[in-house]
Protein backbone atom coordinates (compact mmCIF):
# COMPACT_ATOMS: atom_id res chain seq x y z
CA UNK A 1 0.00 0.00 0.00
CA UNK A 2 1.72 3.47 -0.55
CA UNK A 3 0.41 6.77 -0.59
CA UNK A 4 0.65 9.99 -2.82
CA UNK A 5 1.18 13.11 -0.98
CA UNK A 6 1.47 17.12 -2.52
CA UNK A 7 2.93 19.68 -0.73
CA UNK A 8 -1.07 21.11 -0.48
CA UNK A 9 -1.40 18.74 1.81
CA UNK A 10 1.41 20.71 4.49
CA UNK A 11 -0.50 23.46 3.32
CA UNK A 12 -4.04 22.55 4.13
CA UNK A 13 -2.60 21.23 7.40
CA UNK A 14 -1.44 24.18 8.62
CA UNK A 15 -4.21 26.21 7.69
CA UNK A 16 -6.46 23.44 9.45
CA UNK A 17 -4.12 24.00 12.74
CA UNK A 18 -4.52 27.97 12.65
CA UNK A 19 -8.37 27.88 12.49
CA UNK A 20 -8.65 25.56 15.45
CA UNK A 21 -6.14 27.84 17.27
CA UNK A 22 -8.18 30.41 16.52
CA UNK A 23 -11.77 29.52 17.94
CA UNK A 24 -10.09 27.32 20.56
CA UNK A 25 -11.42 24.41 19.47
CA UNK A 26 -10.43 21.05 18.35
CA UNK A 27 -12.20 17.53 17.76
CA UNK A 28 -12.29 16.09 20.82
CA UNK A 29 -9.71 16.26 24.29
CA UNK A 30 -8.80 12.87 25.30
CA UNK A 31 -8.67 12.19 29.09
CA UNK A 32 -4.86 13.45 30.04
CA UNK A 33 -2.42 11.05 30.77
CA UNK A 34 -2.64 8.82 33.79
CA UNK A 35 0.96 8.20 34.36
CA UNK A 36 3.87 9.95 33.27
CA UNK A 37 5.90 8.37 30.70
CA UNK A 38 9.65 8.19 30.14
CA UNK A 39 10.82 10.86 27.47
CA UNK A 40 14.19 11.43 25.65
CA UNK A 41 14.71 7.07 25.52
CA UNK A 42 14.08 5.11 22.34
CA UNK A 43 11.68 2.54 22.02
CA UNK A 44 10.49 -0.91 20.46
CA UNK A 45 6.60 -0.76 21.14
CA UNK A 46 4.97 -3.82 20.67
CA UNK A 47 1.11 -5.00 20.54
CA UNK A 48 -0.25 -6.92 23.48
CA UNK A 49 -1.52 -8.80 20.62
CA UNK A 50 0.27 -10.00 17.58
CA UNK A 51 3.77 -9.34 19.56
CA UNK A 52 4.72 -7.83 16.11
CA UNK A 53 6.00 -3.88 16.61
CA UNK A 54 5.28 -0.60 15.41
CA UNK A 55 6.94 -0.10 12.09
CA UNK A 56 7.08 3.20 9.60
CA UNK A 57 6.41 1.17 6.51
CA UNK A 58 9.24 0.50 3.92
CA UNK A 59 11.21 2.56 6.68
CA UNK A 60 10.36 5.43 4.73
CA UNK A 61 11.81 8.78 5.45
CA UNK A 62 8.84 10.20 3.19
CA UNK A 63 6.00 12.41 5.17
CA UNK A 64 2.50 10.22 4.92
CA UNK A 65 4.34 6.90 5.31
CA UNK A 66 2.03 4.99 6.68
CA UNK A 67 2.37 3.03 10.51
CA UNK A 68 2.31 -0.47 10.53
CA UNK A 69 3.17 -3.68 12.51
CA UNK A 70 5.63 -5.61 11.58
CA UNK A 71 8.27 -8.44 12.90
CA UNK A 72 10.92 -6.93 15.08
CA UNK A 73 14.09 -6.68 13.48
CA UNK A 74 15.76 -3.35 15.13
CA UNK A 75 15.53 -1.17 12.63
CA UNK A 76 15.14 2.66 13.62
CA UNK A 77 11.69 2.41 11.85
CA UNK A 78 10.97 0.70 14.75
CA UNK A 79 12.09 3.03 17.59
CA UNK A 80 9.84 5.76 18.76
CA UNK A 81 10.65 8.35 21.91
CA UNK A 82 7.98 10.56 23.71
CA UNK A 83 8.12 14.10 23.57
CA UNK A 84 6.15 15.85 25.81
CA UNK A 85 4.11 19.37 25.33
CA UNK A 86 2.82 19.80 27.90
CA UNK A 87 -0.98 19.06 30.18
CA UNK A 88 0.02 15.46 29.70
CA UNK A 89 0.63 14.74 25.94
CA UNK A 90 3.25 13.65 23.73
CA UNK A 91 4.79 13.57 20.61
CA UNK A 92 5.46 10.14 19.24
CA UNK A 93 8.47 10.63 17.10
CA UNK A 94 10.39 7.95 14.60
CA UNK A 95 13.60 7.95 14.75
CA UNK A 96 14.82 6.99 11.50
CA UNK A 97 12.97 10.04 10.07
CA UNK A 98 12.59 12.68 12.70
CA UNK A 99 8.64 12.89 11.80
CA UNK A 100 6.30 12.32 14.04
CA UNK A 101 3.21 10.27 14.63
CA UNK A 102 -0.41 11.62 13.59
CA UNK A 103 -4.30 10.88 12.71
CA UNK A 104 -3.63 11.53 8.94
CA UNK A 105 -5.55 14.40 7.42
CA UNK A 106 -7.28 15.39 10.62
CA UNK A 107 -9.66 12.09 10.36
CA UNK A 108 -11.71 11.42 13.28
CA UNK A 109 -13.34 8.36 12.25
CA UNK A 110 -12.81 5.15 13.81
CA UNK A 111 -10.11 3.20 11.73
CA UNK A 112 -8.88 6.60 10.24
CA UNK A 113 -5.04 6.31 9.03
CA UNK A 114 -1.83 7.13 11.52
CA UNK A 115 0.80 7.93 9.69
CA UNK A 116 4.28 10.05 10.23
CA UNK A 117 4.60 13.78 9.28
CA UNK A 118 6.52 16.25 9.88
CA UNK A 119 5.85 18.27 13.31
CA UNK A 120 3.56 20.54 12.69
CA UNK A 121 2.22 21.05 16.48
CA UNK A 122 -1.05 20.02 16.07
CA UNK A 123 -3.43 18.44 18.04
CA UNK A 124 -3.60 15.21 15.65
CA UNK A 125 0.22 14.87 16.16
CA UNK A 126 -0.31 14.87 20.64
CA UNK A 127 -1.22 11.52 22.42
CA UNK A 128 -1.97 11.27 26.17
CA UNK A 129 -0.58 7.98 27.61
CA UNK A 130 -2.72 5.54 29.81
CA UNK A 131 -0.82 2.78 31.76
CA UNK A 132 -2.26 -0.62 32.55
CA UNK A 133 -1.71 -2.86 35.73
CA UNK A 134 -0.07 -5.22 33.41
CA UNK A 135 2.73 -2.92 32.61
CA UNK A 136 1.48 -1.88 28.57
CA UNK A 137 0.33 1.45 27.65
CA UNK A 138 -2.46 2.72 25.89
CA UNK A 139 -2.12 6.35 23.47
CA UNK A 140 -4.93 8.17 22.73
CA UNK A 141 -4.67 10.94 20.18
CA UNK A 142 -5.87 14.52 21.01
CA UNK A 143 -7.53 16.10 18.78
CA UNK A 144 -9.91 13.18 17.99
CA UNK A 145 -10.31 11.52 21.46
CA UNK A 146 -9.74 7.68 20.05
CA UNK A 147 -6.95 5.30 20.92
CA UNK A 148 -4.01 3.92 18.75
CA UNK A 149 -5.44 1.04 17.69
CA UNK A 150 -4.31 -2.68 15.83
CA UNK A 151 -7.18 -2.71 13.15
CA UNK A 152 -8.70 -5.90 13.07
CA UNK A 153 -7.11 -7.89 15.74
CA UNK A 154 -4.47 -8.24 12.90
CA UNK A 155 -1.71 -11.14 13.63
CA UNK A 156 0.15 -10.55 10.18
CA UNK A 157 3.33 -8.65 9.55
CA UNK A 158 2.39 -5.62 7.59
CA UNK A 159 -0.98 -4.96 9.41
CA UNK A 160 -2.39 -1.45 9.07
CA UNK A 161 -2.45 0.31 12.77
CA UNK A 162 -5.10 2.90 13.03
CA UNK A 163 -7.40 4.78 15.73
CA UNK A 164 -10.61 3.49 17.54
CA UNK A 165 -13.51 3.99 20.05
CA UNK A 166 -10.62 3.76 23.42
CA UNK A 167 -11.82 -0.09 25.06
CA UNK A 168 -8.68 -0.54 27.03
CA UNK A 169 -8.53 -3.97 25.30
CA UNK A 170 -5.67 -6.07 23.93
CA UNK A 171 -5.87 -4.33 20.41
CA UNK A 172 -5.19 -1.35 21.92
CA UNK A 173 -2.42 -2.57 24.69
CA UNK A 174 1.25 -1.59 23.52
CA UNK A 175 4.42 -2.67 25.72
CA UNK A 176 7.55 -0.52 25.41
CA UNK A 177 10.90 -2.35 25.61
CA UNK A 178 14.40 0.69 25.76
CA UNK A 179 16.16 0.47 23.08
CA UNK A 180 19.72 -0.38 24.53
CA UNK A 181 21.98 2.09 23.91
CA UNK A 182 25.08 1.10 21.27
CA UNK A 183 27.48 -1.38 22.77
CA UNK A 184 25.15 -2.21 25.72
CA UNK A 185 24.80 -6.23 26.00
CA UNK A 186 21.38 -7.06 24.98
CA UNK A 187 19.01 -10.10 25.25
CA UNK A 188 16.39 -11.37 23.29
CA UNK A 189 13.67 -13.95 23.20
CA UNK A 190 13.93 -17.25 22.89
CA UNK A 191 16.09 -18.23 24.54
CA UNK A 192 16.13 -21.65 23.54
CA UNK A 193 13.46 -23.59 21.34
CA UNK A 194 12.63 -27.33 23.01
CA UNK A 195 12.66 -25.38 26.22
CA UNK A 196 10.23 -26.35 28.58
CA UNK A 197 10.35 -25.89 32.27
CA UNK A 198 13.27 -24.06 32.53
CA UNK A 199 15.62 -22.66 35.05
CA UNK A 200 18.22 -20.05 35.38
CA UNK A 201 20.61 -19.46 37.75
CA UNK A 202 23.45 -16.68 37.56
CA UNK A 203 26.72 -18.17 39.60
CA UNK A 204 30.26 -17.12 39.73
CA UNK A 205 30.78 -15.72 36.39
CA UNK A 206 28.17 -17.97 34.29
CA UNK A 207 24.31 -18.41 33.68
CA UNK A 208 23.72 -21.58 34.13
CA UNK A 209 20.46 -23.25 31.88
CA UNK A 210 18.81 -26.64 32.56
CA UNK A 211 14.82 -27.55 31.00
CA UNK A 212 12.96 -30.88 30.03
CA UNK A 213 14.95 -32.97 28.31
CA UNK A 214 11.49 -35.81 28.04
CA UNK A 215 14.18 -38.67 28.23
CA UNK A 216 16.95 -40.29 31.08
CA UNK A 217 18.67 -37.72 31.00
CA UNK A 218 19.01 -33.94 32.72
CA UNK A 219 21.53 -31.58 31.00
CA UNK A 220 22.67 -28.18 31.35
CA UNK A 221 24.43 -25.60 30.02
CA UNK A 222 25.72 -22.01 30.57
CA UNK A 223 27.65 -19.03 29.43
CA UNK A 224 29.18 -15.73 30.43
CA UNK A 225 26.29 -13.48 29.11
CA UNK A 226 22.66 -14.59 29.08
CA UNK A 227 22.32 -14.20 25.38
CA UNK A 228 25.07 -16.75 24.96
CA UNK A 229 22.81 -19.56 26.40
CA UNK A 230 21.43 -18.96 22.93
CA UNK A 231 24.65 -20.86 21.54
CA UNK A 232 25.85 -22.73 24.63
CA UNK A 233 26.48 -26.52 24.27
CA UNK A 234 24.11 -28.92 25.93
CA UNK A 235 25.79 -31.00 28.85
CA UNK A 236 24.56 -34.37 30.43
CA UNK A 237 25.21 -34.16 34.15
CA UNK A 238 22.93 -37.05 34.91
CA UNK A 239 21.57 -40.10 33.13
CA UNK A 240 19.18 -42.50 34.77
CA UNK A 241 18.93 -45.19 31.91
CA UNK A 242 19.98 -47.44 34.04
CA UNK A 243 17.96 -47.12 36.68
CA UNK A 244 13.93 -48.98 36.09
CA UNK A 245 12.09 -46.81 38.56
CA UNK A 246 13.39 -43.76 37.24
CA UNK A 247 14.40 -43.82 34.11
CA UNK A 248 12.19 -42.23 31.92
CA UNK A 249 10.02 -39.15 30.91
CA UNK A 250 12.39 -36.17 32.71
CA UNK A 251 11.19 -33.30 33.31
CA UNK A 252 11.26 -29.82 35.30
CA UNK A 253 15.18 -30.21 36.42
CA UNK A 254 15.95 -27.37 39.33
CA UNK A 255 19.04 -26.41 41.07
CA UNK A 256 19.57 -25.01 43.99
CA UNK A 257 22.50 -23.68 46.26
CA UNK A 258 21.77 -24.68 49.77
CA UNK A 259 24.14 -24.49 52.72
CA UNK A 260 27.00 -23.65 50.10
CA UNK A 261 26.17 -26.98 48.21
CA UNK A 262 24.13 -27.59 44.95
CA UNK A 263 21.37 -29.77 44.95
CA UNK A 264 19.38 -30.51 41.63
CA UNK A 265 15.89 -32.11 41.97
CA UNK A 266 13.87 -33.19 39.13
CA UNK A 267 10.79 -35.42 37.95
CA UNK A 268 10.92 -38.73 36.44
CA UNK A 269 9.09 -42.41 36.33
CA UNK A 270 9.31 -45.46 34.75
CA UNK A 271 8.19 -45.05 31.57
CA UNK A 272 8.15 -43.05 28.36
CA UNK A 273 4.58 -43.17 27.88
CA UNK A 274 2.91 -43.84 31.08
CA UNK A 275 3.44 -40.96 33.20
CA UNK A 276 1.51 -42.23 36.68
CA UNK A 277 5.07 -43.40 37.68
CA UNK A 278 6.49 -39.62 38.24
CA UNK A 279 8.07 -38.66 40.73
CA UNK A 280 11.27 -35.65 42.30
CA UNK A 281 14.19 -36.96 42.83
CA UNK A 282 17.42 -35.48 44.37
CA UNK A 283 21.10 -34.82 43.13
CA UNK A 284 24.07 -33.29 44.79
CA UNK A 285 26.40 -31.79 43.07
CA UNK A 286 30.63 -32.91 44.46
CA UNK A 287 32.12 -30.36 42.85
CA UNK A 288 31.33 -25.89 43.19
CA UNK A 289 29.27 -25.62 40.20
CA UNK A 290 25.95 -26.53 39.43
CA UNK A 291 27.41 -28.84 36.31
CA UNK A 292 28.38 -31.56 38.88
CA UNK A 293 29.74 -34.09 39.02
CA UNK A 294 26.06 -35.19 40.76
CA UNK A 295 25.53 -38.02 43.33
CA UNK A 296 22.03 -39.62 44.04
CA UNK A 297 20.72 -38.49 47.25
CA UNK A 298 16.85 -39.44 47.20
CA UNK A 299 13.35 -39.82 45.95
CA UNK A 300 11.70 -37.27 48.83
CA UNK A 301 8.19 -38.58 48.55
CA UNK A 302 8.77 -41.99 47.11
CA UNK A 303 5.10 -43.36 48.11
CA UNK A 304 2.95 -41.29 45.87
CA UNK A 305 3.07 -39.35 42.25
CA UNK A 306 4.75 -36.00 42.64
CA UNK A 307 5.90 -33.48 40.04
CA UNK A 308 7.78 -29.81 39.97
CA UNK A 309 9.24 -29.68 43.11
CA UNK A 310 11.09 -26.64 44.55
CA UNK A 311 12.83 -25.26 47.67
CA UNK A 312 11.59 -22.82 49.81
CA UNK A 313 14.01 -21.53 52.95
CA UNK A 314 13.10 -19.39 55.32
CA UNK A 315 13.61 -18.37 58.99
CA UNK A 316 16.74 -21.47 58.97
CA UNK A 317 14.17 -23.76 57.98
CA UNK A 318 13.77 -25.83 54.66
CA UNK A 319 10.92 -27.14 52.68
CA UNK A 320 9.82 -28.47 50.16
CA UNK A 321 6.89 -27.63 47.47
CA UNK A 322 5.23 -29.83 44.84
CA UNK A 323 2.51 -30.50 42.60
CA UNK A 324 -0.15 -33.48 43.38
CA UNK A 325 -3.32 -35.14 43.03
CA UNK A 326 -5.78 -34.28 45.99
CA UNK A 327 -9.20 -35.68 45.30
CA UNK A 328 -10.03 -33.59 41.63
CA UNK A 329 -7.67 -31.07 41.88
CA UNK A 330 -3.75 -31.13 41.17
CA UNK A 331 -2.54 -28.88 43.35
CA UNK A 332 0.47 -27.39 45.25
CA UNK A 333 1.04 -29.02 48.58
CA UNK A 334 4.26 -28.45 51.00
CA UNK A 335 6.41 -29.90 53.92
CA UNK A 336 9.02 -29.56 56.08
CA UNK A 337 12.75 -31.33 55.51
CA UNK A 338 15.13 -32.39 57.75
CA UNK A 339 17.74 -31.86 54.55
CA UNK A 340 17.33 -31.62 50.70
CA UNK A 341 16.44 -34.99 49.80
CA UNK A 342 14.50 -35.81 53.33
CA UNK A 343 11.06 -34.51 54.14
CA UNK A 344 9.51 -34.44 57.68
CA UNK A 345 6.42 -33.95 59.08
CA UNK A 346 2.70 -33.41 57.23
CA UNK A 347 1.97 -32.63 54.02
CA UNK A 348 -0.54 -29.60 53.57
CA UNK A 349 -2.23 -28.41 50.69
CA UNK A 350 -1.67 -24.48 49.66
CA UNK A 351 -3.25 -23.41 46.77
CA UNK A 352 -5.96 -25.99 44.64
CA UNK A 353 -7.68 -24.11 41.55
CA UNK A 354 -10.68 -22.20 42.27
CA UNK A 355 -10.81 -19.37 39.48
CA UNK A 356 -11.78 -19.77 36.37
CA UNK A 357 -8.53 -19.03 35.07
CA UNK A 358 -7.01 -21.85 37.00
CA UNK A 359 -9.28 -24.54 35.40
CA UNK A 360 -9.39 -24.44 31.88
CA UNK A 361 -8.70 -27.49 30.51
CA UNK A 362 -7.92 -28.93 33.38
CA UNK A 363 -8.53 -28.25 37.43
CA UNK A 364 -4.29 -27.30 37.54
CA UNK A 365 -2.22 -25.74 39.92
CA UNK A 366 1.55 -26.60 39.20
CA UNK A 367 5.26 -25.44 39.01
CA UNK A 368 5.91 -23.59 42.58
CA UNK A 369 8.64 -20.92 42.45
CA UNK A 370 9.84 -18.83 45.01
CA UNK A 371 10.57 -15.59 45.17
CA UNK A 372 11.32 -13.48 48.11
CA UNK A 373 11.69 -9.75 48.21
CA UNK A 374 12.06 -6.94 50.82
CA UNK A 375 11.18 -9.40 53.77
CA UNK A 376 8.56 -11.02 51.35
CA UNK A 377 7.83 -14.48 50.49
CA UNK A 378 5.53 -15.08 47.20
CA UNK A 379 5.56 -18.33 45.28
CA UNK A 380 4.19 -18.24 41.78
CA UNK A 381 2.54 -21.36 40.61
CA UNK A 382 1.12 -22.08 36.75
CA UNK A 383 -2.10 -22.56 36.41
CA UNK A 384 -4.98 -24.91 34.11
CA UNK A 385 -3.73 -27.30 31.63
CA UNK A 386 -0.44 -26.57 30.05
CA UNK A 387 -2.32 -28.03 26.24
CA UNK A 388 -4.03 -25.24 26.42
CA UNK A 389 -3.27 -21.64 25.47
CA UNK A 390 -4.72 -20.38 28.85
CA UNK A 391 -1.76 -22.05 30.78
CA UNK A 392 -1.10 -18.91 32.95
CA UNK A 393 0.71 -18.15 36.06
CA UNK A 394 -0.59 -17.59 39.52
CA UNK A 395 0.79 -15.70 42.63
CA UNK A 396 0.63 -16.77 46.23
CA UNK A 397 1.61 -14.90 48.92
CA UNK A 398 3.13 -15.96 52.99
CA UNK A 399 1.11 -13.54 54.85
CA UNK A 400 0.99 -15.76 57.84
CA UNK A 401 3.61 -16.43 60.18
CA UNK A 402 3.30 -20.33 59.28
CA UNK A 403 4.48 -21.49 55.86
CA UNK A 404 2.98 -25.12 56.92
CA UNK A 405 -0.66 -23.70 57.61
CA UNK A 406 -3.04 -22.92 54.66
CA UNK A 407 -4.39 -20.06 56.11
CA UNK A 408 -0.86 -18.21 55.94
CA UNK A 409 -1.12 -17.97 52.81
CA UNK A 410 -3.15 -15.43 50.37
CA UNK A 411 -3.97 -15.73 46.73
CA UNK A 412 -4.24 -13.11 44.53
CA UNK A 413 -7.37 -13.50 42.34
CA UNK A 414 -6.22 -12.74 39.00
CA UNK A 415 -3.74 -14.10 37.17
CA UNK A 416 0.14 -12.20 37.33
CA UNK A 417 1.40 -13.59 33.34
CA UNK A 418 -0.89 -14.65 30.86
CA UNK A 419 -0.61 -15.25 26.67
CA UNK A 420 0.06 -11.88 25.34
CA UNK A 421 2.92 -10.47 22.88
CA UNK A 422 2.71 -13.36 20.84
CA UNK A 423 2.59 -15.68 22.94
CA UNK A 424 0.55 -18.53 24.63
CA UNK A 425 0.28 -20.94 27.55
CA UNK A 426 3.36 -19.07 29.71
CA UNK A 427 3.92 -20.75 32.48
CA UNK A 428 6.02 -23.31 34.56
CA UNK A 429 8.56 -20.58 35.55
CA UNK A 430 12.11 -19.51 37.37
CA UNK A 431 13.71 -17.27 38.65
CA UNK A 432 17.52 -15.52 38.81
CA UNK A 433 19.34 -12.44 39.77
CA UNK A 434 21.11 -10.04 38.04
CA UNK A 435 25.06 -10.30 37.74
CA UNK A 436 25.20 -7.49 39.94
CA UNK A 437 22.41 -8.37 42.76
CA UNK A 438 20.19 -5.22 41.96
CA UNK A 439 17.12 -6.80 39.21
CA UNK A 440 15.28 -10.13 39.36
CA UNK A 441 14.36 -11.80 36.21
CA UNK A 442 11.95 -14.50 35.30
CA UNK A 443 12.09 -17.71 33.21
CA UNK A 444 9.71 -19.56 32.00
CA UNK A 445 8.42 -21.35 28.63
CA UNK A 446 6.01 -20.29 26.20
CA UNK A 447 4.51 -21.56 22.90
CA UNK A 448 3.94 -19.12 19.76
CA UNK A 449 0.75 -20.41 18.30
CA UNK A 450 -2.41 -21.33 21.00
CA UNK A 451 -2.43 -25.11 19.20
CA UNK A 452 0.37 -26.43 20.51
CA UNK A 453 0.53 -27.56 23.73
CA UNK A 454 2.63 -29.50 26.38
CA UNK A 455 5.13 -30.71 23.79
CA UNK A 456 8.64 -29.66 22.68
CA UNK A 457 7.36 -26.64 20.79
CA UNK A 458 7.23 -24.50 23.98
CA UNK A 459 10.54 -22.10 24.06
CA UNK A 460 12.63 -20.45 27.18
CA UNK A 461 11.90 -16.99 27.22
CA UNK A 462 12.73 -14.58 29.96
CA UNK A 463 12.13 -11.20 30.98
CA UNK A 464 13.34 -8.41 34.06
CA UNK A 465 10.70 -7.94 36.40
CA UNK A 466 9.44 -4.93 37.81
CA UNK A 467 7.37 -3.75 41.35
CA UNK A 468 4.49 -2.50 42.14
CA UNK A 469 3.94 0.28 44.88
CA UNK A 470 2.46 -2.36 47.51
CA UNK A 471 5.43 -4.40 47.13
CA UNK A 472 4.16 -7.04 44.66
CA UNK A 473 5.60 -8.22 41.76
CA UNK A 474 4.87 -6.63 38.13
CA UNK A 475 5.82 -9.45 35.13
CA UNK A 476 3.92 -7.48 32.65
CA UNK A 477 3.11 -9.21 29.71
CA UNK A 478 5.34 -11.65 27.41
CA UNK A 479 8.26 -9.94 25.70
CA UNK A 480 7.20 -10.67 22.06
CA UNK A 481 9.83 -12.78 20.29
CA UNK A 482 12.81 -10.88 18.75
CA UNK A 483 12.38 -7.88 20.69
CA UNK A 484 16.16 -6.56 21.71
CA UNK A 485 16.38 -5.39 25.25
CA UNK A 486 19.41 -5.03 27.92
CA UNK A 487 20.95 -7.35 29.16
CA UNK A 488 20.65 -8.20 32.87
CA UNK A 489 22.53 -5.17 34.87
CA UNK A 490 26.08 -6.20 35.40
CA UNK A 491 27.15 -8.32 33.12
Amino acid sequence: MSTTLTRGRALLATAIIAALAAFGLSVATATPAKAAITTNTWFTVTSAHSGLALDIQNASTTAGALLNQYTPNQCTCQQFRFVSVGGGYYKIEARHSGQVLEVYEWNAADGATIAQWTDLGGTNQQWSVTEHADGTFSFINRFSGKALDLWEWSTSAGARISQYTYNGLNAQKWRLAAVPASGEPTVSNPLRDNGADPWIEYWDGYYYMSTTTWDSTVTMRRATTLNGLKTAADSVVWNDSGTASRCCSHWAPEFHRIGGTWYLMYTSGNSQTNFDGQKLHVLRSTSSTPMGPYEFMGTPLPNQWNIDGSYLELNGSLYLMWSEWVGADQSIRIAAMSNPWTVTGSHVTISQPTYNWEVQGGRTNEAPAVLQHNGRTFVTFSASSCNTPDYKLGLLELTGSNPLSASSWTKTATPVLQQGGGVFGPGHNGFFTSPDGTEEWLVYHGNTTSSQGCGSTRQTRVQPITWNANGTPNFGTPLPSGVVIAAPSGE
